[in-house]
């Protein structure tokens, strides 16, 4: 197979009449020629068509849902011929989501590379994150080497507050003779004193061993025990005191930050899996601010605390808020509608009572009262 060039022989897609051609490699290559020649059909209907047919076929079922397979071309034989993507001509249109990747399509590719080789971190620390089986954590264990002397801890508390006595008396009830608090090695049996004021770390002490090739099973058991007491951690601790944490789960093991596993939706524009919350992925949000809209905190509606509240408004809204009012009601019905309204107790009693039946406040014809109930 040649490696500087790419080979076709037998194109005969659309209206190729059995071309062979031969495209050099690492070059910058233009087709041209008149209209209805082929150009399109040699470049994305034969070419374009089969190194993307190549590259999807090596993904996996999974992976494979998310691009657009091609069919196989109309040619003999291609040679040479890496897996390709294509930019296609077309008019950009103005969604925000819109990217270079989006318009280019090559988006669908890079949600592939992203979900399969890209390392995840920490949005709190910038730890590294990663998902460990037990098969995972006891090679990693038997990579320490033989006759290294490893203990397997469960932490079961990690910087909370509390004087955990029961968590200790159940421990002990179930066998285990060795905890470790706040770096101190003491017996779950004992009477073990904490300041429910200060936060405290409890790892238990499964087991105890050295590593060679027949410890294999019982290593496998104690990392399995291990993580279902601390719900999905296990300490590794060595000879030399030096602890690493093994996470069961995708989650952070120091700051408990628990994140969805890493797919190519993730990477989607138009999935809202992988859009912020607060923006869904546009990247900006639109809110009231306060501040803006009563610009006068002092004042009432009625003295102008909002500017947009115009004498014509006001008269709106009160026949708005009358039209949907029942005819008929107690005082206290319509005092609890009008203080939910944002009137003051004072207008909104006046009014009650004119509806209920009760004499109205006396006033000159600009008073609230009457101007309510003419409206």
């Amino acid at each position: 197979m040649a490696l500087d060039r790419i080979i076709v022989r037998g194109a005969r897609a659309h209206n190729l009449k059995n071309i062979d051609v031969e495209i050099p490699r690492d070059r910058l290559v233009v087709i041209t020629g008149v209209s209805g020649s082929g150009k399109s059909s040699l470049a994305f209907d034969t070419i374009y068509a089969e190194g993307q047919r190549r590259y999807v076929e090596s993904l996996s079922a999974y992976a494979r849902q998310f691009l657009e397979q091609m069919e196989k071309p109309d040619v003999d034989v291609i040679e040479g011929l890496s897996p390709a993507i294509s930019i296609e001509q077309k008019s950009v249109g103005k969604n925000p989501r819109s990217t270079v990747g989006t318009v280019t399509e090559i988006y669908d590719y890079l949600r592939l590379l992203f979900a399969s080789i890209g390392r995840v971190h920490c949005p709190s620390c910038g730890r590294e994150i990663r998902r460990q089986t037990v098969t995972q954590i006891v090679d990693a264990v038997m990579a320490m080497g033989d006759g290294a002397r490893v203990q397997l801890w469960a932490p079961i508390v990690r910087g909370r507050k509390g004087e955990y006595r029961k968590e200790l008396a159940k421990l002990s009830r179930d066998g285990f003779s060795r905890v470790v608090v706040d770096g101190e090695t003491r017996d779950p049996a004992e009477p073990i004193a904490l300041d429910k004021q200060r936060k405290h770390d409890i790892d238990v002490v499964v087991d105890r061993l050295k590593v060679s090739e027949g410890s294999r099973g019982r290593l496998a058991d104690s990392v399995a025990l291990c993580l279902k007491l601390s719900e999905g951690l296990v300490r590794v601790v060595d000879g030399q005191g030096n602890g690493t944490i093994c996470s069961e789960k995708f989650a952070c093991p120091d700051c408990g930050v628990s994140l969805p596993e890493v797919a190519p939706r993730l990477f989607s524009f138009n999935s809202p899996h992988g859009a912020c919350p607060e923006c869904d992925g546009l990247g900006s949000t639109i809110y009231f601010d306060p501040d803006l809209v009563v610009t006068d905190p002092g004042k009432t509606i009625r003295q102008g605390a909002i500017d947009p509240w115009s004498r014509r408004t006001q008269i709106f809204y009160r026949q708005t808020l009358a039209s949907s009012r029942p005819t008929t009601g107690s005082p206290s019905t319509c005092r609890s509608e009008s203080s939910r309204s944002g009137f003051d107790a004072s207008s909104s009693s006046g009014r009650a009572g004119s509806r209920s039946g009760s004499p109205s406040r006396k006033g000159t014809g600009n008073s609230p009262s009457r101007s309510r109930s003419r409206g």
